[in-house]
């Protein structure tokens, strides 16, 4: 074989195209940064049901049309639809999502493109990986990315996850919470490794606070809050607007900066502005809606701390890029969180459900003198390139 190798073909049914620029960043973040030294192709596969245009009459979010293939970065990216009925037979998918990528596959094979099958989620996309490698006579690597133990409650789909588990060569995991439960399903310990994602350090920094606010419409000295993500009820917004009555009456100017919007998960957008006006709330919360990630760090650098009240995450990288703008973090106890949020110096780690610990948490993080340089450390010592090193040399030790 001349040239760079190995080539990857990466299996990843979230991922951004045109019609939903913000779904799977995080994946593509990651290895589009390998791609930068190896060989790589994205397969995205896509459910679909004739009738689902309908639905989108009534939920605009839900599935948005994909194209057929882009070029994202110069790295090609297919879209091939697989059959899914929304909310029915979900353990059909990734068997559908297998079949729907083998033709597109075995080309890219036949023209030495595909020498490893990198699956990004357990479940349905690692046990598609799984079943092609096999048809095919491809290793494959499975990232969990914090969807997994959900999936493990259920009875037919936690019985095919544990199959790809067992079936990859090698699982890697956003958080050790997410490898003990490939340990626990019986993946050998020598398969298995942590590699978790990493911020750029060039992208995320810390602007200048006061210009930041200017531009926001934000008052200088008022304390300020920041959450960024999907307005769903995993995220916690909610969870944080319920206790601002009791923060204002100790932080009267007390604002919160509401950053995100609907995604395939659901859209609590209108929820969340009711409970705003319920509570006397609509001048101290400031619903930005989606930011692009290379603008997020004006928004970031606004603020004073960063609060996610999330029910499940495998690892938030959102943490990572509040840090790297000198932004301690307030978060709930779920997932890997407490893994990126390591230490006092860096945020606070809470009960989730424990509202009390939470708005304690806030109250003293507004209150708290913090070390930003430290922070920013932090961040800084978590960048893309140590992680994307260690992708390599797992890859190419597959490989040969």
């Amino acid at each position: 074989m001349s040239g760079p190798h190995p080539a990857i073909v990466v299996i990843a049914s979230l991922f951004p195209h045109g019609g939903r620029p913000g779904a799977g960043l995080f994946i593509r973040e990651r290895m589009f940064r390998v791609g930068e030294h190896l060989p790589l192709t994205v397969i995205s596969p896509q459910p679909w049901f004739p009738l689902q245009g309908l639905i989108r009459r009534f939920r605009p979010h839900f599935r948005p049309p994909a194209p057929v293939q882009e070029v994202q970065e110069g790295i090609e990216v297919y879209f091939p639809r697989f059959f899914s009925l929304p909310g029915a037979l979900r353990w059909l998918d990734g068997w559908a999502m297998a079949w729907a990528a083998r033709g597109l596959l075995r080309r890219l094979q036949a023209e030495g493109r595909a020498d490893i099958i990198d699956a990004h989620f357990a479940y349905p996309d690692g046990f598609a990986a799984t079943r092609l490698g096999r048809w095919l006579g491809l290793p494959v690597t499975i990232t969990l990315r914090g969807t997994e133990p959900r999936t493990a409650g259920y009875a037919w789909r936690g019985r095919l996850q544990r199959q790809a588990l067992l079936a990859a060569d090698r699982v890697f995991a956003v958080a050790d919470s997410l490898r003990q439960l490939a340990l626990h399903e019986g993946v050998p310990e020598a398969r298995t490794r942590v590699i978790g994602n990493g911020v750029d350090a060039n992208r995320f920094q810390p602007l200048d606070k006061a210009e930041c606010r200017r531009a926001l419409g934000l008052p200088a000295d008022a304390p300020v809050l920041v959450s960024v993500g999907g307005l769903v009820e995993r995220k916690g917004f909610h969870r944080v607007i319920e206790l601002l009555p009791a923060l204002r009456e100790r932080h009267p100017d007390l604002r919160y900066l509401v950053v995100g919007g609907g995604s395939p998960e659901g859209d609590w957008s209108g929820r969340l502005q009711q409970q705003v006006q319920d509570l006397g709330l609509a001048e101290a919360v400031h619903f930005l809606g989606p930011w692009a990630p290379e603008r997020l760090k004006e928004v970031l650098s606004a603020a004073d701390l960063f609060v996610l009240a999330t029910r499940n995450e495998g690892w938030a990288n959102v943490f990572l890029e509040a840090m790297a703008c000198g932004l301690p973090v307030i978060t709930t106890d779920v997932g890997g969180n407490a893994e990126v949020v390591s230490d006092p110096s860096l945020g606070t780690v809470v009960p989730f459900g424990d509202a009390a610990a939470l708005q304690a948490a806030i109250d003293a993080g507004l209150r708290r003198d913090w070390d930003r340089d430290a922070i920013l450390a932090h961040a800084r010592a978590n960048s893309w390139d140590s992680r994307v090193a260690i992708l390599l040399e797992e890859f190419r030790a597959l490989a040969g």
